[in-house]
């Protein structure tokens, strides 16, 4: 006698019991299902794998910044020329003026080149790319016939679930204080323009520290409204463990501290010390990130304690994920702080998020922690720096010795990206390596190779 039953929780296998004559009994297990074909998934991943390696969003920025370089010589040549055309007098002056415009062509030839190159490379892969995804998409499209109890379904909903929640999430503002503005809603007006240089000052030490941040703390203790903070990387450009205090404006231009040097630690670089030049102050406490470390640090200036509070896993740190422009990145700035009239925020990138800007809320409650968290769409390392003002991220990009541009926003009330502002930042030193908004006087504070100069924001 042949006994078949077919187990209701599976459509895999098929057992088959045989029981002869006498008391001695055995099943049969026959598999209906096909072989899996874990070769041809093996395959499928190495070539998924490829693909993400061959596109990167350096390709984009390459491509961007040649475009850049393009747009701001062709002007100038043509401005040359006008020159050469309106006052040559045909003899030496003439000379040299067509030899700066023939270097200038050669420059642009070369750019031309370049861009040339660029957009063939860049067309060859994506034609082979989108034949790869093709192929791909095919290949799991046969793959997921396999999947006969729906656990690949199962998980595509999840994940489709768990994206809906998130963006359900992203929707609700987190509750903020009655007397403090909320985010994206500017009490001083929109903001529209950048002043000329109002302060510039060597400081104590002229030419000694490239890489540095000052301005003033938007929630001072009292008696210390007027004070202004400074923090020098004093160690290799890198590092540092103490911030500097100075009584004034007028005392931090005359380079006359009062009270003097705070110390986080008497070792630099060492645990809990500062690393980065992108640092502020809040409520009497320096923000900054920890040396070697994914972490924010906060250092209570009156009771010489350090609070840590650990970013999310992937968090690039370490210079893995600076701030860039074509020629150079500047170490160590991958975490930016920043602080508007709201409070403190951390701007940095992740693993996950390919190198786009994230920008999260702190909380500077006795436990430091992260509130809201917004994912942008922006590359750092094509940018040079950030900056809140009233719950709205600008960042800046380098376009030439002269000039900054703040070409991006993010609003955090509505979600809008904005990649076309066009303000400048008219520079008097090559190199803004960091910026600080003070909501107290509505001051943009920049560090610029030894220097610090400050701007005035100016709203509607």
């Amino acid at each position: 006698m042949k006994l078949y039953v077919i187990f209701p929780l599976s459509a895999l296998i098929t057992l088959t019991l045989q029981a002869p004559s006498g008391e001695n009994c055995f099943c049969e297990f026959a598999n209906s299902e096909r072989a899996f074909p874990h070769d041809k998934l093996s395959t499928v991943e190495d070539n998924a794998s490829r693909c993400n390696t061959n596109i990167t969003p350096q390709k984009t920025l390459e491509l961007e910044s040649l475009l850049m370089g393009l747009e701001r010589r062709l002007p100038r040549l043509e401005e040359d020329v006008s020159t050469l055309e309106r006052e040559d007098d045909g003899e030496l002056y003439g000379v040299i003026s067509l030899q700066v415009v023939q270097n200038e062509l050669t420059d642009i030839q070369e750019l031309i080149a370049r861009l040339n190159n660029t957009i063939l490379e860049n067309e060859h892969l994506t034609h082979v790319t989108n034949t790869k995804l093709t192929d791909l998409k095919a290949e799991m499209q046969e793959l997921e016939s396999y999947d006969t109890m729906q656990v690949v379904r199962g998980k595509l909903d999840n994940r489709r679930l768990r994206r809906d929640l998130d963006q359900c999430r992203n929707t609700v503002l987190p509750f903020t204080n009655t007397t403090e503005p909320p985010h994206g809603n500017c009490p001083h007006g929109q903001f529209r323009n950048i002043s000329g240089p109002r302060v510039s000052t060597a400081g104590e030490y002229p030419g000694s520290y490239k890489y540095g941040a000052w301005g003033r703390d938007p929630k001072p203790e009292a008696g210390k409204e007027s004070w202004h903070w400074l923090v020098l990387l004093t160690s290799g450009n890198k590092h540092s463990n103490y911030v500097r205090l100075y009584s004034s404006l007028s005392a931090f231009v005359g380079g006359v501290s009062t009270p003097g040097n705070v110390l986080i630690h008497s070792a630099n670089p060492t645990t809990n010390t500062i690393q980065g030049p992108n640092v502020v102050m809040y409520r009497g406490a320096l923000y900054y990130n920890c040396y070697n470390q994914d972490e924010v640090c906060r250092f209570n200036l009156t009771s010489k304690t350090v609070t840590n509070m650990k970013l999310p896993k992937g968090t690039r740190y370490n210079s893995k994920g600076n701030f860039c422009h074509l020629d150079e990145c500047y170490p160590f700035t991958d975490l930016d702080l920043a602080t508007d009239e709201s409070g403190v925020w951390v701007i940095y990138t992740t693993n996950q998020d390919f190198g786009n800007l994230v920008l999260a809320k702190l909380e500077d409650d006795e436990q430091l922690r992260l509130n809201q968290t917004w994912r942008t769409s922006v590359y750092k390392q094509g940018i040079t720096n950030t900056f809140m003002v009233c719950g709205v991220l600008y960042a800046t990009r380098y376009v030439d010795k002269e000039a900054e541009e703040i070409f991006y926003s993010f609003d955090t009330t509505t979600g809008e990206e904005r990649f076309n502002l066009g303000i400048f930042i008219k520079k008097m030193y090559p190199n803004i390596l960091s910026l600080n908004y003070s909501p107290v006087d509505q001051m943009l504070h920049a560090y610029c190779d030894t220097y610090m100069v400050s701007y005035k924001v100016l709203f509607s």
